[in-house]
């Protein structure tokens, strides 16, 4: 199963894809969180 999954560029394309959707996701979480404390109008 792992061996298909890391050797398909597709996959690979896929996991990327789908990290970089959570990383900016995170990121904007964060921002909302840091913002949120400070007290901050936005």
């Amino acid at each position: 199963m792992w061996e298909l999954i890391l050797n398909d560029p597709v996959a690979w394309g896929s996991l990327l894809g789908l990290g970089v959707v959570l990383a900016i996701c995170f990121y904007y979480v964060y921002l909302f969180i840091r913002n949120s404390i400070d007290g901050e109008p936005h």
